[in-house]
């Protein structure tokens, strides 16, 4: 008889084997990101405002639900909403809205092909009477991973890809019709069925090519189209065209179906690949022969490497769920277009290879805000390579790009230059210089704003809100002059003296629309009059502001907030303002469709003023800004009945990345500067892996729900008193800790010593 441990020996023990118990079902990172997060709208009708119009539907995150790897732009997904509908919608292209009840089908590495399962009788698109009610309860999405189930027809469909290849698991259940369908969408298109398990066709969306395979031989086959109905006198005349064995079709719609017999539960498997040609794209089926589940498994391996950059402790699943998958739709965007050592992809490119990952561009109006931080925080080689490829654009372009009405890409490279990322940033002047210069470039009315130091608006004597067709004069002209800020920061780390002198005199040309009389940037017309009438609390679009109201586009001034705090007369008419803009109910006569998500006056759901309510912080009462940082949180993000709403447009992960930050406990208010400013952490500790190896810990202690306000705070052991930081605090990665209680503290980060820098002093 073996002899029995003592109990000393027994009970660590014991708890090793808990411990590992414990851990085999513990979370990571990744099993909490969940992609239907922000697909679904905000409900409280005093969060959403009086958006929308009525017959339409609320503005949800519009973010993608299907499988995908990060960056990358081979797109699975359900759709059901139509595309023509969709594009139609005030140019807004969002597939899939979780509100709705009815599968149109399913996306593709194809842009425009759209493929779905059915058994039975169907109408060719784009009618689609064979769209099918799916069920909510076995929808599934997780990094990698789609599936849902059609009670109708008993299908379960699953999606899964890999980098350039999509995968679709059809399982059926006993039927001798069970068919696929796929067409290519409105246009000239061209489909084939070669053989008796591939489909390819020309067309979609880009001109592309693509090529389908199956795992089973079909049984029967055929082709259709669908053009346009024409109106012919009182009569309505059709287009169909419905071949059965036929090979090839061409037209708008043109498509294909296949038809099976299949035992319950069998699976079809298909693989679909896209390329510039047949050739190509079937070169990358051949060269990946992964099955569904291991296709499935890496691409959730990707995003768990990803994701795992940051590790949070505490807070509830909810939350830990929101801020995962927040940080997962972070990471989508910018695509990678083409990888290092591949040949371009598209036409005119003479076989040329990639020196280097090159990605889409950034959507700087929107991301440019806070997303270009956060992959510098956690990728800075992939930044590192999104800030080649805008120089490579700029040199074959000849201007840098841009996004609506700001000139934003030099928040990207001074303020990757000021944390310190590696960069030839002498090469880029020359055309951030240029767009900022030169009225041919891409800064609209950029010659009235270097004549006069404004953009004026045409009156407009129409119902509130005006039309959307102005020159967004009053946008233009603040987000001009942060930029020129910018420009000025960057000249002066050049030596260029005079740039930078002539660069910060219009830094300050956002006091050239404040209307003292009323207290707000307001719209001037071109002999320079004030427009009227004039009504802060409506809002705009594109007529003196860019969607959003007076009231959302006074503080869009994020370089110089102290600068503000001067116009108004100082920090209590400042905090009197702040006051009212977050308590005042939203009730204009106007409907801005997204202008959505409200806190009183102030939008969650549109970037002009998402970084307002860290203004606090400027005024010397820190303790508001901790306690609206807490509450957008909780409200705007997951407060529906099913956990997933956005408070508007995620915008490629700008809204998002509001979330990634925020919970973090700070935010980048001016993206081109190199300072933090400090929000209430939400979790009771977060690591940052930071690119550059380094971690940055962040500690809440007492931290609850109710416990949302700033004791005191250290960092590395060093008393902290100011409610900002700048990223060579932490760069080489550090320990915030901060002491949370259920009562503000005014006399932490008040003083008026401890305010963030602004330019004006």
């Amino acid at each position: 008889m073996l002899p029995m441990p003592s109990p000393n020996r027994l009970f660590p023990t014991l708890l090793l084997c808990v411990a590992a118990s414990f851990s085999a079902f513990a979370k990571s990172p990744v099993d909490y990101a969940n992609p239907l997060v922000g697909t679904a709208s905000l409900e409280d009708p005093k969060l959403l405002g009086n958006a929308p119009p009525p017959g339409e539907e609320a503005y949800s995150g519009f973010t993608f639900p299907g499988p995908t790897l990060p960056h990358h732009d081979c797109l699975l997904g359900p759709i059901n909403k139509d595309l023509t509908e969709a594009a139609g919608n005030h140019g807004i292209i969002f597939p899939y809205v979780h509100a709705r009840r009815t599968m149109l089908g399913f996306s593709s590495p194809m842009p425009g092909l759209t493929i779905m399962p059915v058994i039975g009788n169907w109408n060719v698109p784009p009618d689609r009477s064979y769209a099918s009610p799916y069920d909510k309860a076995t929808e599934k999405a997780s990094p990698g991973y789609y599936s849902v189930f059609f009670p109708d027809t008993g299908i379960r469909t699953e999606l899964a890809t890999t980098e350039r290849i999509g995968y679709y698991r059809f399982t059926f259940p006993q039927t001798e019709r069970g068919t696929v369908l796929i067409d290519l969408g409105a246009g000239e298109n061209s489909i084939e069925i070669v053989g008796d398990r591939t489909i390819r066709g020309r067309g979609g969306r880009g001109g592309r090519s693509f090529v389908a395979e199956f795992s089973k031989p079909f049984k029967a086959f055929g082709t259709f189209r669908q053009n346009q109905p024409r109106l012919e006198g009182a009569r309505v005349r059709r287009d169909d065209a419905i071949e059965a064995d036929a090979r090839m079709m061409t037209g708008s719609y043109a498509g294909a179906y296949v038809e099976f017999a299949t035992t319950a539960g069998e699976s079809i498997l298909v693989r679909i690949a896209a390329d510039r040609s047949y050739d190509a794209a079937e070169e990358q089926l051949t060269a990946e022969a992964s099955s569904f589940d291991t296709a499935h498994e890496t691409v959730r391996q990707a995003w768990s490497e990803k994701l795992n950059r940051l590790e949070v402790k505490g807070g509830t699943e909810h939350q830990r769920e929101l801020f995962y998958s927040t940080l997962y739709n972070s990471l989508l965007t910018p695509r990678l277009l083409t990888k290092k050592g591949a040949a371009f992809r598209g036409r005119n490119q003479d076989g040329r290879v990639a020196e280097y990952d090159r990605y889409s561009p950034i959507a700087f109006w929107d991301t440019g805000r806070n997303q270009i931080v956060l992959l510098t925080l956690l990728e800075p080689d992939v930044k590192t390579n999104i800030l080649r490829t805008h120089l490579e654009m700029a040199r074959q372009e000849g201007w840098m790009h841009t996004s609506f009405y700001g000139d934003h890409a030099v928040f990207m490279y001074l303020g990757d230059w000021e944390r310190g990322l590696p960069f030839d940033y002498a090469s880029v002047y020359a055309y951030l210089r240029k767009n900022a210069m030169d009225p041919a470039g891409p800064r609209g009315d950029l010659a009235e704003y270097l004549k006069q130091g404004w953009v004026h608006d045409d009156f407009m004597a129409r119902p509130s809100p005006p039309e959307a067709g102005g020159h967004a004069g009053v946008d233009k002209t603040l987000e001009y002059s942060w930029d020129d800020y910018a420009l000025a920061q960057f000249a002066k780390k050049l030596g260029k003296e005079d740039d930078y002198k002539m660069f910060l005199a219009r830094a300050h040309n956002y006091t050239n629309v404040f209307d003292s009389t009323t207290g707000f940037m307001r719209g001037r017309q071109a002999d320079g009059s004030w427009i009227s009438p004039y009504d802060p609390f409506e809002p705009y679009y594109n007529y003196m502001s860019k969607e959003a109201s007076g009231w959302q586009n006074f503080w869009l001034v994020p370089h110089d907030v102290q600068g503000l705090i001067n116009l108004v007369g100082g920090r209590t008419n400042f905090l009197n303002k702040l006051d009212t803009f977050f308590n005042t109910p939203y009730t204009p006569k106007g409907v801005a469709r997204d202008v959505t998500g409200l806190v009183g006056l102030y939008c969650q759901g549109n970037q002009p003023d998402q970084q307002v309510a860290y203004y606090y912080d400027y005024a010397g009462q820190p303790w508001k800004t901790q306690a609206l940082v807490r509450r957008i949180l909780k409200e705007m993000y997951g407060s529906d009945k099913f956990g997933l709403a956005y408070p508007g447009m995620d915008d490629q992960g700008a809204t998002s990345s509001w979330y990634v930050f925020s919970a973090l406990g700070f935010y980048p208010v001016d993206p081109a500067s190199p300072d933090y400013i400090i929000g209430s952490p939400l979790f009771d500790e977060a690591t940052i892996h930071l690119g550059n190896g380094n971690d940055l810990v962040i500690q809440a202690k007492n931290n609850s729900e109710k416990n949302g306000y700033i004791q005191s705070a250290t960092l590395n052991g060093r008393p902290w008193n100011q409610p900002w930081f700048r990223h060579a605090d932490i760069a080489n990665g550090g320990r915030f800790v901060f002491q949370m209680g259920s009562k503000p503290n005014p006399n932490w980060g008040s003083a008026v010593d401890a305010a963030p820098p602004s330019m004006s002093r």
